[in-house]
């Protein structure tokens, strides 16, 4: 690679290559939330099936987490970012052919499967691409890409079923997909990797803490996986704390990725196409919430404040906004209720960054790994939350799921308060001398 001069910002065209792939993930998981009803009388399904039928995403999403993980530690990921978009998007698309429960249910699961190692990817792509100093803001950036892209997909989701009805719906959503992996596939590299950037971003990169090529010599052999490896991810205290703290924020996000337009339709009366509006409002505050704790979180960095407080704060505060949830049960205002649902939802984008942890504390060689069991006991919400709160409210009254999703929360603010403790990388043993750093 010949020296450039000019410093590039390549970087952050790689961040919004993954913002749009975080878009396309949650387009694909959450358009079912949107067609619940229409699917529920379509297929005449009870609230069981129903959270059943949420859950199964999480179930197969959070089993292969740990694989995934490891996948992404061994895979270039421009090939496996492009593969998982592909088949996960082929899925989608089928799920607006079936007229049975259990084929639908198959599909949901498969798409839980090829979107598993999605996270685990995305941060291991901003620790390859970004210095310490940028990575919350980066993460932040590409998390709000879940949000705004909600935000303005809930009224604009709601409208294309109204047209083409929910199975038209599905097949759009999966023919986006397929055309993203081509983007993906087209325009992603690794950084030693990209013909354009220059030698000074590179530079930057490493010397602010982003992952540099490593090779071996002609007398090492292959790296092979290693058992040792596998345990140090479940060892740690600190991991643990940030672990249970993703679970819990992410119940709140369940919550809104799938029984959230049902509550507003079934439970709070509103009429379907204004309630696809309404539903934008928590998710562009959400947006804001998560842009606000990343640039705040590196702002206080640059400012020479502690790991633990720039790091901490923004996730403390917005687990404590989260928990007013439970203020939607106490008022039958429509006004109310979406502001006591955006000021949560806007606590938990100041959560969201969570990932920063992973990307500061993981043992810099398993960073797939401890991505992958991050994202698996952060997924066990998908699973739970959904099939939970399609039992608390067979019933017909909604406030027991609402004071279940406050009560997790609490529990994910005193995780984060007193089990992480200090943010600092763990260093395993011999981590780096099997291998020759040559830099970038």
């Amino acid at each position: 690679m010949g020296i450039k001069s000019k410093i590039t910002k390549k970087r952050y065209n790689i961040l919004a290559l993954i913002f749009g792939t975080v878009v396309i993930n949650y387009l694909d998981r959450t358009n079912i939330s949107v067609a619940a009803s229409a699917i529920s009388e379509s297929l005449d399904l009870t609230t069981v099936q129903m959270g059943s039928l949420f859950s199964i995403f999480g179930i197969a999403y959070a089993a292969l987490q740990i694989p995934g993980g490891i996948i992404v530690d061994k895979v270039r990921l421009r090939f496996l970012y492009a593969f998982m978009l592909l088949l996960w998007s082929i899925a989608t698309l089928f799920q607006g052919f079936v007229s049975s429960f259990k084929l639908l249910l198959g599909l949901r699961a498969s798409i839980g499967v090829f979107e598993a190692p999605s996270y685990p990817a995305n941060n291991a792509i901003v620790t390859k691409w970004f210095p310490e100093t940028e990575r919350a803001s980066a993460i932040a950036i590409y998390t709000s890409g879940q949000f705004i892209g909600l935000a303005f997909l809930f009224p604009a989701l709601t409208l294309i079923q109204d047209k083409v009805g929910w199975r038209g719906l599905l097949i759009i959503s999966g023919i986006i997909g397929i055309l993203w992996a081509g983007v993906w596939y087209a325009f992603y590299r690794d950084p030693d990797q990209h013909k354009s950037v220059s030698e000074e971003e590179l530079k930057l990169i490493k010397e602010g803490g982003g992952f540099s090529k490593k090779i071996r010599t002609a007398s090492e052999k292959k790296e092979k996986f290693n058992w040792d490896d596998f345990f140090e991810a479940f060892k740690h205290r600190k991991l643990w704390g940030v672990y249970l703290g993703q679970f819990c924020m992410g119940s709140m996000s369940i919550f809104f990725l799938t029984w959230f337009p049902t509550y507003l339709v079934e439970y709070r009366g509103l009429d379907f196409i204004k309630s696809g509006f309404l539903a934008s409002i928590p998710f562009l505050a959400a947006f804001c919430g998560v842009l606000l704790a990343g640039f705040s979180s590196d702002y206080l960095v640059k400012k020479g404040k502690t790991p633990e407080f720039a790091r901490k704060m923004p996730v403390l505060i917005g687990l404590s906004l989260s928990t007013l949830i439970i203020g939607a049960n106490f008022t039958d205002s429509t006004f109310l209720i979406i502001l006591f649902l955006t000021i949560a939802f806007f606590g938990n984008g100041l959560a969201s960054i969570m990932w920063v942890f992973v990307s500061l504390i993981a043992p810099k060689r398993i960073i797939g790994l401890v991505g992958g069991v991050f994202n698996l006991i952060g997924g066990l919400s998908a699973v739970v939350v959904p099939f939970v709160i399609g039992v608390l409210v067979q019933d017909g009254d909604f406030s027991p799921a609402l004071f279940f999703i406050g009560a997790i929360t609490v529990i994910g603010f005193l995780s984060i308060l007193l089990v992480v403790g200090k943010v600092k990388r763990i260093e395993l043993k011999d981590a780096d001398d099997e291998i020759e750093d040559i830099g970038l």
